[in-house]
Protein backbone atom coordinates (compact mmCIF):
# COMPACT_ATOMS: atom_id res chain seq x y z
CA UNK A 1 0.00 0.00 0.00
CA UNK A 2 1.22 3.82 -0.51
CA UNK A 3 0.79 6.06 2.25
CA UNK A 4 -1.93 8.19 0.17
CA UNK A 5 -3.97 5.21 0.51
CA UNK A 6 -3.04 5.03 4.18
CA UNK A 7 -3.65 8.39 4.72
CA UNK A 8 -6.98 7.94 2.83
CA UNK A 9 -8.18 5.20 4.76
CA UNK A 10 -6.96 7.22 8.22
CA UNK A 11 -9.41 10.14 7.19
CA UNK A 12 -12.18 7.98 6.40
CA UNK A 13 -11.83 6.33 9.20
CA UNK A 14 -11.50 9.25 11.41
CA UNK A 15 -14.64 11.48 10.05
CA UNK A 16 -16.79 8.19 10.25
CA UNK A 17 -15.54 7.35 13.63
CA UNK A 18 -16.25 10.98 14.39
CA UNK A 19 -19.72 11.26 13.37
CA UNK A 20 -22.31 10.71 16.41
CA UNK A 21 -23.85 7.54 16.18
CA UNK A 22 -25.42 4.68 18.42
CA UNK A 23 -21.57 4.03 19.47
CA UNK A 24 -20.72 7.29 20.34
CA UNK A 25 -23.51 7.97 22.44
CA UNK A 26 -23.74 5.03 24.50
CA UNK A 27 -20.01 5.53 24.83
CA UNK A 28 -21.08 9.12 26.31
CA UNK A 29 -23.83 7.38 28.07
CA UNK A 30 -21.41 4.83 30.21
CA UNK A 31 -18.69 7.60 30.94
CA UNK A 32 -21.11 9.99 32.11
CA UNK A 33 -22.79 7.15 34.29
CA UNK A 34 -20.09 5.38 35.41
CA UNK A 35 -16.70 6.90 35.00
CA UNK A 36 -14.11 7.55 32.79
CA UNK A 37 -12.28 4.28 33.20
CA UNK A 38 -15.85 2.60 31.89
CA UNK A 39 -15.75 4.69 29.16
CA UNK A 40 -12.73 3.68 27.62
CA UNK A 41 -13.62 -0.36 28.64
CA UNK A 42 -16.34 0.35 26.39
CA UNK A 43 -14.14 2.28 23.52
CA UNK A 44 -11.71 -1.00 23.32
CA UNK A 45 -14.91 -3.01 22.63
CA UNK A 46 -15.43 -0.87 19.78
CA UNK A 47 -12.07 -0.57 18.63
CA UNK A 48 -11.96 -4.72 18.97
CA UNK A 49 -15.31 -4.92 16.84
CA UNK A 50 -13.65 -2.67 13.98
CA UNK A 51 -10.60 -4.73 13.88
CA UNK A 52 -13.05 -8.01 13.70
CA UNK A 53 -14.60 -6.55 10.32
CA UNK A 54 -11.16 -4.60 9.05
CA UNK A 55 -10.27 -8.63 9.37
CA UNK A 56 -12.78 -9.46 7.60
CA UNK A 57 -12.49 -6.70 4.94
CA UNK A 58 -8.62 -7.44 4.52
CA UNK A 59 -8.91 -11.23 3.87
CA UNK A 60 -11.58 -11.59 1.83
CA UNK A 61 -14.39 -12.40 3.76
CA UNK A 62 -17.25 -10.48 3.54
CA UNK A 63 -18.90 -13.30 1.40
CA UNK A 64 -18.68 -15.22 4.70
CA UNK A 65 -20.14 -12.23 6.35
CA UNK A 66 -22.96 -11.77 3.47
CA UNK A 67 -24.11 -15.17 4.10
CA UNK A 68 -24.53 -14.68 8.14
CA UNK A 69 -26.05 -11.78 7.73
CA UNK A 70 -29.18 -13.32 9.88
CA UNK A 71 -26.19 -13.51 12.58
CA UNK A 72 -25.36 -10.07 12.57
CA UNK A 73 -29.28 -9.32 13.32
CA UNK A 74 -29.10 -11.28 16.40
CA UNK A 75 -26.06 -9.44 17.37
CA UNK A 76 -27.59 -6.30 16.61
CA UNK A 77 -30.50 -7.21 19.28
CA UNK A 78 -28.27 -8.80 21.41
CA UNK A 79 -26.58 -5.53 21.72
CA UNK A 80 -29.74 -2.74 22.01
CA UNK A 81 -30.90 -5.65 24.80
CA UNK A 82 -27.62 -5.26 27.25
CA UNK A 83 -27.93 -1.64 26.49
CA UNK A 84 -31.18 -1.41 27.46
CA UNK A 85 -30.39 -3.60 30.86
CA UNK A 86 -27.17 -0.93 31.48
CA UNK A 87 -29.88 1.67 31.30
CA UNK A 88 -32.21 -0.04 33.80
CA UNK A 89 -29.66 -0.13 36.09
CA UNK A 90 -28.45 3.06 35.83
CA UNK A 91 -32.21 4.46 36.29
CA UNK A 92 -32.80 2.08 39.34
CA UNK A 93 -29.35 3.33 40.74
CA UNK A 94 -30.49 7.14 40.52
CA UNK A 95 -32.42 7.04 43.77
CA UNK A 96 -29.87 5.33 46.06
CA UNK A 97 -26.38 6.80 46.61
CA UNK A 98 -24.83 4.03 47.33
CA UNK A 99 -26.06 2.20 44.22
CA UNK A 100 -24.65 5.00 41.92
CA UNK A 101 -21.24 4.26 44.23
CA UNK A 102 -21.58 0.93 43.17
CA UNK A 103 -21.53 1.60 39.22
CA UNK A 104 -18.41 2.69 39.21
CA UNK A 105 -16.99 -0.28 41.13
CA UNK A 106 -18.27 -3.05 39.12
CA UNK A 107 -16.27 -4.78 36.03
CA UNK A 108 -14.93 -2.76 33.27
CA UNK A 109 -15.67 -6.43 31.61
CA UNK A 110 -19.11 -5.78 31.15
CA UNK A 111 -18.63 -2.09 29.72
CA UNK A 112 -16.16 -3.97 27.36
CA UNK A 113 -18.79 -6.41 26.30
CA UNK A 114 -20.78 -3.57 25.23
CA UNK A 115 -19.22 -1.77 23.13
CA UNK A 116 -17.83 -4.96 21.52
CA UNK A 117 -21.85 -5.93 20.76
CA UNK A 118 -22.35 -2.68 19.43
CA UNK A 119 -20.05 -1.96 17.25
CA UNK A 120 -20.63 -6.20 15.80
CA UNK A 121 -24.12 -5.08 15.43
CA UNK A 122 -23.96 -1.59 14.08
CA UNK A 123 -24.71 -1.36 9.98
CA UNK A 124 -22.80 1.88 10.04
CA UNK A 125 -19.62 -0.37 10.70
CA UNK A 126 -20.56 -3.26 8.93
CA UNK A 127 -20.69 -1.17 5.68
CA UNK A 128 -17.54 0.56 6.00
CA UNK A 129 -15.42 -2.23 6.44
CA UNK A 130 -17.20 -4.35 3.82
CA UNK A 131 -18.43 -1.61 1.48
CA UNK A 132 -15.94 1.52 1.87
CA UNK A 133 -12.47 0.07 2.72
CA UNK A 134 -12.47 -1.99 -0.68
CA UNK A 135 -12.87 1.58 -2.37
CA UNK A 136 -9.88 3.30 -0.28
CA UNK A 137 -7.74 0.26 0.07
CA UNK A 138 -6.53 -2.22 -3.03
CA UNK A 139 -7.12 -5.53 -0.66
CA UNK A 140 -5.93 -7.65 -3.24
CA UNK A 141 -2.60 -6.29 -2.63
CA UNK A 142 -2.66 -6.17 0.68
CA UNK A 143 0.55 -7.43 2.48
CA UNK A 144 0.91 -9.12 6.23
CA UNK A 145 2.56 -5.93 7.23
CA UNK A 146 0.03 -3.67 5.30
CA UNK A 147 -2.76 -5.23 7.46
CA UNK A 148 -0.59 -4.77 10.85
CA UNK A 149 -0.35 -1.13 9.78
CA UNK A 150 -4.04 -0.27 8.89
CA UNK A 151 -5.05 -2.28 11.89
CA UNK A 152 -2.82 -0.17 14.41
CA UNK A 153 -4.10 3.20 12.55
CA UNK A 154 -7.65 1.93 12.95
CA UNK A 155 -6.97 1.58 17.05
CA UNK A 156 -4.83 5.01 17.06
CA UNK A 157 -7.81 6.59 14.92
CA UNK A 158 -10.30 5.74 17.38
CA UNK A 159 -8.35 5.89 21.00
CA UNK A 160 -8.01 9.16 19.70
CA UNK A 161 -11.56 10.12 19.05
CA UNK A 162 -13.16 8.45 21.56
CA UNK A 163 -11.03 9.62 24.16
CA UNK A 164 -12.23 12.87 24.35
CA UNK A 165 -15.16 12.00 24.39
CA UNK A 166 -15.04 9.67 27.44
CA UNK A 167 -13.18 12.22 29.08
CA UNK A 168 -15.62 14.75 28.58
CA UNK A 169 -18.18 12.93 29.47
CA UNK A 170 -16.42 11.44 33.03
CA UNK A 171 -15.08 15.37 33.44
CA UNK A 172 -19.26 16.48 33.85
CA UNK A 173 -19.73 13.66 35.76
CA UNK A 174 -17.19 14.88 38.18
CA UNK A 175 -18.40 18.31 38.89
CA UNK A 176 -21.47 16.72 39.84
CA UNK A 177 -20.42 14.76 42.88
CA UNK A 178 -23.68 15.18 45.12
CA UNK A 179 -25.37 12.51 45.48
CA UNK A 180 -28.70 13.71 44.25
CA UNK A 181 -27.10 15.77 41.30
CA UNK A 182 -25.60 12.15 40.46
CA UNK A 183 -28.86 10.43 40.48
CA UNK A 184 -29.88 13.24 38.09
CA UNK A 185 -26.90 12.45 36.01
CA UNK A 186 -27.33 8.63 35.59
CA UNK A 187 -31.14 9.11 34.92
CA UNK A 188 -30.02 11.44 32.12
CA UNK A 189 -27.52 8.58 31.03
CA UNK A 190 -29.85 6.20 31.27
CA UNK A 191 -32.09 7.77 29.10
CA UNK A 192 -28.90 8.33 26.64
CA UNK A 193 -28.65 4.42 26.83
CA UNK A 194 -32.06 3.85 26.45
CA UNK A 195 -31.62 6.07 23.15
CA UNK A 196 -28.64 4.11 21.57
CA UNK A 197 -30.31 0.88 21.91
CA UNK A 198 -33.14 2.20 20.15
CA UNK A 199 -31.11 3.72 17.41
CA UNK A 200 -29.52 0.63 17.06
CA UNK A 201 -32.41 -1.69 16.40
CA UNK A 202 -33.58 1.65 14.06
CA UNK A 203 -30.55 1.17 11.66
CA UNK A 204 -30.09 -0.37 8.85
CA UNK A 205 -27.49 -1.62 6.45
Amino acid sequence: MTLAGFLAYALALGIAAAVPGPGVVALVARALGAGFRHGMAFAAGLVIGDLVYLSAAVFGLALVADMLGSLFVLVRYGGAAYLLWLAWRLWRSAGDGTQVSALTDERASRSFLAGLVVTLGNPKTIVFYLALVPTLVDLRHVTVSDYLVLALMTTAVLVMVMTPYAALAARARGFLRRPAMLARLNRSAALFLAGAAVWTLARRA
